[in-house]
């Protein structure tokens, strides 16, 4: 069953409070927010170790393991250690990037923004599929329920995933906010934590609608996952810029052109497949102004961070 968590509207002195929050989701990720927490050293330009930070989008254990191709690519690439890292949630993963903790890591375009606003860390590569390097959100109904357009959802329950998601939050909130759609005045919005649980959620009626990745329901409905006869997608959105890469922008020159040309050169599909990409192509932090602009919209200030 899935288990609801309701919020009141998300100002934003509330939602840029997730940046000094850390989480307690994924019970098997504990042990490695723990070692971060005891690492009291300062960062080095050119470690022994490179900490690399991937999304808590499944179970720690099952991002690990399907990213052991990736951390032996790494390996091989820079001839360095590797420690692959999942936090228990977006808002620690920014934390521990706050702390300069991560020598790596992957973010959504929003948890990026909010993470650059309190570390020192760059954008240089995101995934590419079909040639870009974007990707788009849907709003999605409730079939049963009818929920076929944006004025179906007022008065209903709108799905979210987490709060730091661009596209299972920022995105879809944005594509109601334009319909004339606020959360808690003309619907009640959740946070169910995923991509896939809002979907599940939407499937099985525990919502009336929700909002997530376009890949990731894609996808979900390719294997099985839900039902795309129980779902009705009401909306893409516009195209949105692919999840970065990031690394500390303290680290060595050399070692910071050396990771990123790794990026760029790999080609290994088994090394890809968890991302669905069909390589990684340069990214710059100005390529994000459009996820900033998208905070504008809903009166977030993602400067006002203490």
């Amino acid at each position: 069953m899935i288990s609801f968590i309701s919020k009141t509207p998300l100002t934003t002195v509330v939602f840029l409070s997730l940046l000094t929050l850390i989480g307690c989701g994924n019970p098997d990720s504990k042990t490695a927010n723990s070692n971060l927490e005891n690492a009291t050293a300062a960062p080095k330009a050119n470690p022994e170790k490179l900490v690399v930070a991937l999304l808590p989008d499944e179970s720690n254990s099952t991002v690990i393991q399907n990213n052991k191709g990736l951390e032996i690519y790494l390996e091989e690439k820079l001839n360095k250690d590797v420690e692959l890292f999942v936090s228990t949630d977006y808002s620690s993963m920014i934390e521990a990037a706050s702390k300069g903790r991560l020598d790596l890591a992957y973010f959504g375009p929003l948890s990026y923004v909010l993470a650059k606003t309190k570390s020192d860390i760059e954008a240089f590569a995101a995934l590419e599929k079909n040639g870009e390097t974007t990707y788009k959100a849907v709003v999605i109904g409730n079939a049963e329920a009818g929920i076929d357009s944006y004025e179906k959802i007022e008065g209903k329950t709108m799905a979210y995933g987490d709060q730091a998601s661009t596209s299972s939050h920022l995105i879809p909130k944005s594509m109601l906010i334009e319909k004339g759609l606020k959360p808690e005045e003309n619907y009640q919005e959740v946070f169910v934590g995923s991509h896939d649980a809002v979907a599940v959620a939407v499937a099985n009626g525990k919502a009336e609608a929700g909002g997530l990745s376009k890949p990731i329901y894609t996808a979900l409905v390719e294997k099985g996952t839900i039902d795309e006869n129980k779902v009705i997608l009401i909306e893409e959105s516009k195209p949105y810029p692919q999840y970065p890469w990031t690394m500390r922008s303290d680290l060595d020159t050399q070692l910071k052109l050396q990771i990123k040309q790794a990026f760029l050169d790999l080609k290994d599909d088994t090394v890809l497949k968890p991302f669905k990409a069909e390589g990684f192509k340069s990214v710059e932090d100005q390529d994000y102004n459009i996820v900033r602009d998208l905070g504008k919209l809903l009166d977030l200030d993602f400067n006002k961070v203490n």
